[in-house]
């Protein structure tokens, strides 16, 4: 797959999973690998990052994957700010993905929140992927804060219901080309991550769609050739829709 840069790294696979909601660590490593996943987030908060004491990053190689730390569980910018420099500051990384949550039923992002923790934090030298709503003007304001991707969601966290708003993610897609734009929350299945990606998505961030499957390694393996075949099909472009039937084979010279 076509190499992708976030803030001057490179990155060959575009999907990015969750380690969250696994039975074990041992699936959730089986099921990492393959994904084939070069970034992997891990929730500040609910990591045990001491690490006297079995931890989920016992069962992730820092060698072999990009840590992002994420500030899932967060409902205020303070919140999200303190996790993001905690991480840090135990030498996960400085890079985090921002999520702070404004709803606690949908878990929609509270985007003041989320604008305002990205500002503080890119003023600390943090690099800031923030989980957002589908709105531009969102994504805009975001961009203005120093965000090095803009991540808007599907479909709520966890919901499974795959690209609820296509047209929003077209419209995102022609005019966020600074950053890469990432879809994040509510793929359920591997058709769902190809629609992003033919939609013009540069990567897929999942955790639910693979880790509440039936077969969690089996779905990891799926979602990754569903990303590659719908950034193959994107770089390809589809045919144009027609009303009516056009013929497969020319139909001049056919004897009748």
């Amino acid at each position: 797959m076509d190499a992708w840069v976030i803030a001057g790294r490179s990155f060959h696979s575009r999907l990015i999973v969750g380690t969250g909601k696994y039975k074990s660590g041992q699936e959730t490593a089986r099921a990492i690998e393959a994904s084939g996943a070069e970034m992997v987030t891990v929730a500040v908060r609910r990591v045990n990052l001491d690490r006297s004491k079995e931890s989920l990053l016992d069962f992730i190689d820092p060698k072999k994957y990009f840590l992002l730390p994420n500030t899932a569980g967060c409902y205020t910018a303070d919140d999200a700010i303190r996790a993001a420099r905690l991480a840090r500051e135990v030498g996960l990384s400085d890079w985090v993905k921002i999520e702070v949550i404004g709803d606690e039923r949908t878990l929609y992002p509270d985007v003041l929140a989320t604008i305002e923790a990205t500002r503080v934090l890119v003023k600390e030298d943090f690099t800031v992927l923030p989980y957002t709503s589908d709105d531009i003007v969102v994504a805009k304001r975001l961009l203005d804060a120093g965000a090095s991707a803009i991540m808007p969601l599907g479909a709520p966290i966890g919901s499974g219901m795959g690209i609820q708003n296509a047209a929003n993610l077209r419209i995102l897609r022609e005019m966020i080309t600074s950053v890469p734009l990432i879809v994040d929350a509510g793929v359920g299945t591997a058709s769902d991550a190809a629609i992003a990606m033919e939609l013009g998505a540069d990567g897929v961030l999942m955790n639910s769609g693979i880790a509440h499957a039936e077969e969690p390694v089996l779905m990891a393996g799926a979602m990754r050739h569903a990303i590659i075949a719908g950034r193959a099909a994107y770089l390809a472009g589809r045919m144009p829709k027609k009303l009516y039937a056009t013929a497969s084979s020319p139909l001049e010279g056919v004897v009748r």
